[in-house]
């Protein structure tokens, strides 16, 4: 009898669409089963919850540096590091389709997000901040309500998965921006190093 091998399950921050998704596929390839988790806390007890056999965390961003609750939750976490991989990030100002910049009063996305586009809230100084638990969700709200007045700050993938606009590409302050991601697992587990299969992208990654 032939046994099937199970995919590997990979828990990340956010809903499906997030960078963090985009950087576990990277590290670990297409044959892996995705788990999204709301925040960064449950991320860091999917494992321990017999939820995942991997996590991809934020280590730090070009722009803003580390990603402190990721980083301070590693610290403190009994997992180990089993590779980096990074990827590099373009933010997309998304809203409902047909919806047009001028109709925009409010923008909501992860805190971290909404700091890599200081530039652009500099530049349209009118519009308000509102801080959510991630990027891709930012976009799957907004589409859920159909609120013309609200965009998020995200990927396109997210803007691809749930069918809404990019209204203006590129917002963020640095056009080769990247964050770096660490692959974890349990200790025990015996899990191999993962850097072999990463396509790590650097700071001047197009």
């Amino acid at each position: 009898m032939t046994t099937v091998k199970s995919k590997p399950r990979v828990a990340f921050q956010g809903e499906h669409g997030a960078f963090s998704e985009e950087a576990a596929l990277k590290a670990l390839g297409p044959d892996i089963e995705l788990v999204p988790r709301p925040t960064f806390a449950a991320l860091f007890t999917s494992i321990d919850e017999e939820l995942a056999d991997y996590i991809v965390a934020p280590l730090e961003n070009s722009i803003i540096g580390p990603i402190q609750q990721s980083v301070d939750l590693m610290r403190e976490s009994s997992l180990i590091k089993t590779g980096e991989v990074v990827i590099p990030i373009a933010q997309h100002l998304i809203a409902c389709p047909g919806v047009s910049f001028s109709e925009i009063e409010v923008v909501q996305s992860h805190p971290a997000a909404l700091a890599q586009c200081g530039l652009f809230f500099a530049a349209h100084p009118y519009l308000s901040k509102v801080e959510a638990e991630d990027t891709a969700g930012s976009v799957k709200q907004i589409m859920t309500r159909g609120d013309r007045g609200v965009a998020a700050i995200a990927g396109i993938r997210a803007a691809q998965i749930y069918g809404a606009s990019v209204v203006k590409a590129d917002i963020q302050d640095d056009p080769k921006t990247y964050t770096r991601f660490a692959v974890l697992a349990a200790a025990s587990s015996g899990a191999r190093s993962t850097s072999s299969k990463m396509k790590r992208k650097t700071k001047h990654a197009s």
